[in-house]
């Protein structure tokens, strides 16, 4: 493709840490902006799925996740230019500290995420009980990386007037970085947050937004902001189509598992799905009888344990999907969508029969039995990876299978992370994978079409009234 020259007014929202404000800076930006006209792409720096769904609904427009560690920098920066050219301004949410990466070098960053995209950078820095060292660690962030633009703090949780005015003037007078906004303590979550996070917008009744920017505008110099997003230089280059050209011939129908229940996925991963041929068809495995008429079937990940009662009540479900996996329909599930197709889900001390196509129990936890970013390569044949294909993703789950001696053999060998067990990841029966990784198909460009394949594999054998084999790369 020629060279482009692509503008966007943008700015990434950054904290000093994780719970220092950074997500409803964020989201009362996002919702401030909107209200005022701008048209406001949202992007959510890491994997998380949670966030980026409320980054959602404050933007009015559907967030992007953007992270180094699943996506190479083209990719990314394809990725990013794709999203928010033509759009008044593009707000980028961090995660974790600005400079908190998986290595002592900072890999995979906010900041490198900043510095990749010609970002400027506002921090969000909690205030609890520190006036003047503040400063000194405002400096530090500007003195620690040079090439990171940090252009302005909002002060978060401070206590008053004279508080205020301390860590304002201490600011303004040892470092360079102008004082965007002072918040106040707020006297309670606007957005309550539970075990893996934030509680999905799904489970909470109130609309929070109007509330945030308000504080925002109140608080903050929105205009200032502003101002340092438009003055984010343009991007000269080239941008390479996100997905392949889509294949020739007639196109397969996948069905997604997709209501309050599972509702983890990357609009990427449709996104590619289609590119390869697919057409998309959504259904609940809480409200529906049965599978729709599809030839393959997507299952993310969610909070399953908090609709176990709902999940476990729709027997007729159950049995449709343990009934198509036997038939051999392809099945792609991911964590939620693990716990699922497992025998029985305990929650709670209570157990809650699953569909039953795996000899699996999972159990919830009160702490995270895996968390992190996961690097694993392709050991077993199956119909959606090739072996020894290099596999990354994440993982965030408080569940673990605690009967995984019923596992002959896993598909992935784990290189970085937890999965299944330590070490492996991924089981098969039929055509069914399910396992603990979370997979973007940006960072993995071979599933959409195999899964696609896979499909019309099925689809063709059904039509000729033959049965199903077992697809194996």
């Amino acid at each position: 493709m020629p060279a482009s020259v692509l503008t966007c007014p943008r700015i990434l929202v950054a904290g000093l840490g994780g719970g220092s404000g950074k997500t409803i800076v964020s989201l009362g930006l996002a919702r401030a902006f909107t209200e005022h006209g701008l048209s406001v792409q949202a992007f959510k720096k890491g994997p998380d799925y949670i966030d980026a769904k409320w980054l959602s609904l404050a933007s009015r427009s559907d967030t992007t996740n953007l992270d180094p560690f699943l996506l190479s920098s083209d990719v990314l920066r394809n990725l990013f230019w794709s999203r928010a050219r033509g759009a008044d301004l593009a707000l980028l949410e961090g995660n974790r500290g600005l400079y908190d990466g998986k290595d002592v070098e900072g890999s995979c960053s906010s900041a490198e995420l900043a510095k990749l995209l010609n970002c400027p950078v506002i921090v969000v820095a909690d205030c609890t009980k520190v006036t003047r060292t503040m400063a000194a660690i405002i400096l530090g962030l500007t003195a620690f990386d040079p090439l990171v633009d940090i252009r302005g703090v909002v002060l978060n949780r401070t206590a008053g007037c004279r508080h205020q005015n301390i860590l304002r003037d201490s600011i303004e007078k040892y470092t360079d970085v102008k004082v965007l906004g002072i918040l106040p303590k707020l006297s309670e979550n606007p957005i309550p947050e539970r075990h893996m996070g934030l509680i999905s917008d799904a489970e909470h009744e109130r609309d929070p937004f109007a509330a945030i920017a308000g504080c925002l505008r109140d608080n903050a110099d929105l205009d200032a902001c502003l101002a340092i997003a438009r003055s984010a230089p343009a991007f000269h280059g080239e941008l390479a189509p996100l997905y392949p050209t889509a294949p020739a011939g007639k196109s397969v129908r996948i069905g997604v598992a997709r209501d309050a229940a599972l509702w983890f996925y990357y609009q990427e991963n449709f996104e590619a799905l289609r590119h390869a041929g697919a057409e998309i068809v959504e259904f609940s495995l809480l409200e529906d009888s049965a599978v729709p008429g599809v030839d393959a079937v997507y299952m993310g990940g969610g909070f399953p344990e908090t609709l176990a009662q709902g999940l476990a009540a729709n027997a007729a479900m159950r049995e449709s999907v343990r009934g198509l996996v036997h038939a051999g329909m392809p099945f792609y599930a991911e964590c939620g969508g693990l716990m699922y197709l497992s025998r029985e889900l305990l929650y709670g001390g209570v157990s809650y029969p699953m569909s039953g196509v795996f000899p699996l129990t999972t159990k919830v936890f009160e702490k995270p039995q895996g968390h992190g970013y996961m690097s694993s390569v392709v050991s077993a044949p199956n119909p959606f990876y090739v072996a020894s294909t290099r596999l990354t993703g994440h993982e965030f789950h408080y569940s673990r299978c605690i009967d995984v001696e019923n596992v002959s053999s896993f598909v992935f060998k784990v290189e970085r992370g937890q999965g299944m067990a330590k070490g492996c990841d991924g089981v098969l029966f039929r055509n069914c994978l399910a396992g603990y990784t979370h997979m973007h198909a940006l960072g993995n460009p071979s599933w959409a079409g195999n899964f696609v394949a896979a499909a019309r594999v099925y689809r063709d054998a059904r039509l000729a009234g033959h049965p199903c084999p077992d697809i194996r790369l």
